[in-house]
């Protein structure tokens, strides 16, 4: 079997390529104190598939367009009613996932929730891979500006920082990764491999760019041990992979700085 079509080799390129880039996105989520938001915000993604399966398609572009709808939604009504972004995607959380249990297929609906990544096809694969990788390009444009705005929104626009630009930037990539790691860890989960790895991070870190890079290094191994343990045990690897992300943040208190 060509190894580019072997199905271990697509889980774990794409457990991995999300790991990396949920665990590097959750570490500017816990600076921004946004740690609820990447759990709230997957579950919007669920009337998107469950639109997607009814209609056989994607369930990637059912589950992005939701997500892009209730991000430029969020980031209008914030401008609009100095609503917190935290209060308007616990709104949105709680309208989506009534709204799709209601409509989801009932025999996928354990798959929208807990993700199947054995699924996974090369097309999936490398469309994970090159928007995951646009992810990164554009965090790299943006993560100085981001970096200002946690301290002072106002010294980020004195130094020429577009806040409102990166602020709706940011909010894009995370739906963009969250609706790309579905396959991964499903709606349910998919904020723990956002906060999680990123949470263990903290722990030892001691400068900003640690921090930064053991965010999306402990994203990686969470899915890479997730999966190689469901496989191991034959087990779903959706839970699997959040578990272990658990398991590195509690063997990272230990050396808590």
């Amino acid at each position: 079997m060509n190894i580019i079509t072997n199905p271990l080799f697509l889980q774990f390129l794409v457990g991995i390529t999300i790991g990396l880039g949920a665990g590097y996105l959750g570490s500017f989520m816990i600076l921004k104190r946004m740690s609820l938001v990447g759990d709230a915000i997957s579950h919007v993604a669920l009337p998107g598939i469950a639109v997607a399966l009814i209609f056989k398609i994607n369930p990637f572009l059912g589950a992005f367009a939701a997500l892009l709808l209730a991000v430029v939604a969020i980031w209008f009504l914030e401008k609009k009613t100095n609503l917190p972004s935290e209060t308007l995607v616990g709104i949105f959380f709680a309208l989506s996932l009534a709204v799709g249990i209601l409509i989801t297929p009932q025999p996928e609906l354990l798959e929208a929730l807990f993700g199947d990544i054995t699924k996974i096809g090369p097309f999936d694969a490398l469309i994970t891979l090159v928007l995951t990788v646009i992810m990164f390009l554009v965090m790299f444009k943006i993560h100085r500006g981001l970096t200002l705005s946690v301290i002072s929104k106002e010294l980020a626009q004195s130094m020429g920082v577009n806040v409102s630009k990166s602020s709706f930037l940011f909010l894009l990539l995370i739906a963009l990764v969250v609706a790309l790691g579905l396959k991964v860890v499903g709606v349910f989960l998919m904020g723990a491999l956002v906060i999680v790895p990123a949470a263990a991070a903290k722990n030892i870190s001691i400068s900003l760019g640690d921090f930064i890079k053991l965010s999306a290094f402990f994203g990686g191994i969470s899915a890479l041990g997730g999966i190689l343990l469901a496989n191991y045990l034959n087990l779903h690897p959706g839970p699997i992979v959040v578990l272990t992300s658990g398991a590195i943040f509690l063997l990272t208190l230990l050396f808590k700085k």
